[in-house]
């Protein structure tokens, strides 16, 4: 049993790197620290306690959270700082170094983080506390909302795949979930707490079940099933995991929205093999055509790695033109970074950094294109849009069933609700469309 009497009245600030689901356990964390009598912290104090949740995705990533770190350690002086994430978990003796860290948690211990606190008295130099990545086990549930009106429900961790370019396996463990039932009482109380919309999030959601012998589609269907979440949206899938009757149900579901995201990496064969993917360009095709077979206006977001190794100027070409042919509405593009103790490292045609970003540009203006044009064909129309709560002196704002952004005159009594509204012409950076609520 853990005294909790140190935190009562204690202040804890929280940065988070990296992807939805840092952003979800962040949250998670922050709760723990509140039930146990820790406050966030307000503007302009000092807090007790700095939480970094760190991402190891690429070199910049790195580059970041150590710039993360250095900056709560100066604007927060005397705080206990605590560093977790997959950077943590991938150089824990590095993080421990950095000047004013405390505690570096690995990916088995971030959950338990009210143990590693102590008295919250500083540490003379950093103390690491992981386990072998072999060795994880552990599965912490995360359902949260944070700041946004949509929670954040953590259905998988971990990853099997093991493709060339990347360390997630290495930073997060091996695939493991929770079960489906624990994942429906967790929508039934983000439900119970007002929540309208659910995005499922993970490292690998479509592998769901491995631990727990349940599949991804039971647990779409159960969670369809749940009154008071009006919406769900599945957050990156594999393309070899989304299977037909997966696209089948949610052109069906009340609740499922016409929204998916599939990481497709490269539009070129030869490039996908060196990468270890499990599928290829025709695969991918194919689940593109089924979605919009069933689902004519269903946005698609596209996952797009530029400038690996054995990118040859005639793979991107190939892959551009692949990308250029696919009926997706918005690609996602990363810029290739070298990732120590990766296969990708054995491979060896490099491309030059100015080629990468070239390449980025190129992939960027074709994203810009193709959203412009999703979004231009539902102009007039009129749609339901879940409103989020704005900044004073910004727009209100919010998502149509299928993700397009629409703004209008802020009203903040309309936060979290679902309201019906004209889609008018874009904005000015064309980011969104205006849009007329109707009474």
């Amino acid at each position: 049993m853990i005294d909790t009497t140190v935190f009562q009245n204690k202040t804890a600030v929280y940065y988070t790197l990296g992807c939805k689901l840092n952003f979800s356990e962040t949250s998670t964390i922050g709760k723990i620290l509140r039930e146990a009598g820790v406050r966030t912290v307000r503007k302009g104090e000092k807090a007790d306690i700095c939480v970094v949740n760190t991402c190891s995705v690429t070199e910049m990533a790195d580059k970041k959270c150590r710039q993360a770190i250095h900056r709560l350690v100066k604007q927060h002086p005397g705080a206990f700082v605590v560093v977790t994430g997959c950077y943590a978990q991938l150089k824990p003796g590095d993080v421990a170094k950095i000047d004013g860290v405390d505690v570096v948690l690995g990916a088995e211990q971030k959950g338990e983080l009210l143990q590693y606190l102590g008295d919250l008295q500083k540490h003379e130099k950093g103390e690491a506390v992981t386990t072998a990545t072999k060795d994880i086990r552990s599965f912490s549930p995360s359902c949260s909302r944070g700041d946004r009106t949509r929670f954040f429900l953590k259905v998988q961790d971990g990853c099997d795949y093991f493709c060339s370019y990347c360390t997630i396996p290495f930073a997060r463990g091996r695939s493991r979930n929770g079960t489906i039932a624990s994942m429906v009482e967790q929508a039934k109380s983000a439900a119970a707490e007002g929540g309208k919309e659910i995005v499922l999030t993970g490292v690998n959601i479509g592998d769901f079940g491995k631990t727990t012998g349940e599949t991804f589609f039971d647990l779409v269907k159960a969670l369809d099933e749940v009154e008071g979440i009006e919406r769900y949206r599945i957050s990156s899938i594999e393309p070899n995991l989304l299977t037909d009757e997966i696209i089948e149900f949610v052109s069906r579901s009340r609740r499922f929205m016409p929204h998916f995201h599939v990481p497709l990496q490269s539009g070129c064969d030869e490039v996908l093999k060196l990468m270890r993917r499990r599928y290829d360009t025709a695969l991918f095709a194919s689940k593109v055509k089924k979605i919009k077979e069933v689902m004519p206006d269903a946005f698609i977001g596209v996952d797009v790695i530029v400038g690996t190794r054995g990118e040859t100027t005639e793979y991107f070409e190939q892959a551009c033109q692949f990308i250029a042919g696919l009926d997706v509405t918005q690609l996602h593009v990363f810029s290739y970074s070298e990732r120590p103790g990766t296969q990708a490292l054995k491979i060896d045609y490099v491309v030059s950094p100015e080629e990468k970003h070239q390449r980025s540009q190129r992939l960027l203006t074709l994203s810009d294109e193709k959203t412009q044009a999703f979004y231009a064909r539902h102009i007039g129309q009129t749609m339901p849009v879940l409103m989020e709560k704005s900044k004073a002196g910004t727009p209100m704002h919010g998502f149509t069933e299928n993700y397009i952004r629409v703004e209008v005159d802020s009203d903040n009594s309309l936060d979290n609700q679902v309201v019906n509204v004209r889609l008018g012409e874009f904005n000015e950076d064309k980011t969104a469309l205006k849009g007329t609520i109707l009474i």
